[in-house]
């Protein structure tokens, strides 16, 4: 009875840190992005340093401490074919999505990015990956409309942040579908430490090349690179501990579970986003709207778990093609 206590509490506590370090970390962006203060208006460059911390520290923790396992069984041509469409993908997603809160607030954009299940949905069926039924018709339906609503409701919309948030959401949908297909037909798992440790030198690599044309230049008229280097780094730390908190929280709860501290946190940062940014100012129809999306969206999660729940049952006669289908997503905020 004392262990099952003990557990409960535990698995709470996760999931707290979860919340709070995923709707800190969307915050602490923002912030460093917008603030005068810190004077860091460089999305591209905030994301590249991320990616190249993640790749030490991850280098760091498994090759050189011995602290945490790497998966093994990567080659080059599933390198080449598989981690670096994702690698991509992720980059691409981080880029913008970040490069949206110079345009917009993090509340319109944590509703924008309500519409999630529609683009991995729609590109799944594009790649084969989903069926096309009257249910899930009706779910995207009204995912949509209260995106739609949440949208209209909002006070001073920029067409600009809106286009560059959802090319991050096109960008996480094809990193997820790459994921899925990744799992499926090359028949490897990788836990997240894996991920982080194979994806992020190659996202660094991706962003690298776009920062040196469209982000060195400004930096460099900026004048001496004197931004805050502690405050910086305490980011990029804050991303790592977060794609952490993802890895306990999926090893100890269940799928279910991390959906709902999923939803939890989108409402936790829309509510707060208002009390903290003066650029947030919610309106009754944009909750109305938001409420709509995160109804479909619950709607749509509990879809999916029934057909993951049907298709673990009819692996459990087949342990090889069960173990082919565990694998965890790099969190993309």
């Amino acid at each position: 009875m004392a262990d099952l206590k003990t557990d409960t509490l535990r698995t709470y506590a996760y999931l707290l840190v979860y919340i709070a370090l995923s709707s800190g970390q969307i915050f602490f962006n923002k912030w460093v992005l917008s603030s005068k203060e810190i004077n860091f208006p460089y999305p591209l460059g905030l994301t590249l340093l991320h990616m190249v911390f993640s790749s030490v520290l991850c280098f760091t923790l498994t090759k050189i401490l011995k602290v945490m396992k790497v998966d093994e069984g990567m080659t080059p041509e599933v390198y080449v074919t598989s981690v670096v469409p994702i690698g991509a993908m992720f980059a691409m997603t981080l880029w913008l999505g970040n490069t949206a809160y110079l345009y917009i607030s993090v509340a319109f954009a944590q509703m924008l990015k309500a519409i999630m299940p529609v683009a991995v949905f729609v590109l799944g069926v594009a790649v084969g990956l989903e069926v096309m039924s009257c249910k899930m018709l009706l779910i995207m339906s009204v995912i949509s409309f209260g995106v739609l609503v949440a949208s209209y409701g909002e006070i001073s919309i920029n067409w600009v942040g809106v286009v560059y948030q959802m090319g991050g959401v096109v960008g996480e949908a094809l990193r997820l579908i790459f994921m899925e297909i990744f799992v499926k037909r090359k028949g490897l798992k990788l836990n997240p430490i894996s991920v982080m440790y194979y994806v992020s030198p190659c996202s660094a690599i991706c962003l690298f090349l776009p920062w040196i044309f469209l982000e060195k230049s400004k930096m460099d008229e900026h004048g001496p690179w004197n931004f805050p280097p502690v405050l910086l780094i305490l980011n990029c730390l804050c991303t790592f501990a977060l794609n952490l908190s993802v890895f306990l929280v999926i090893t100890h709860t269940s799928a279910l579970t991390i959906r709902v501290a999923g939803v939890v946190k989108d409402w936790v940062v829309v509510l707060l986003s208002a009390v903290l940014f003066a650029d947030t100012k919610l309106t009754i129809i944009n909750l109305f709207g938001y409420a709509i999306a995160i109804a479909g969206v619950a709607a749509y999660n509990n879809y999916k778990l029934k057909n993951e729940a049907s298709r673990d049952t009819s692996n459990d006669s087949d342990p090889e093609s069960s173990q082919s289908q565990e694998s965890q997503p790099l969190t993309s905020r």
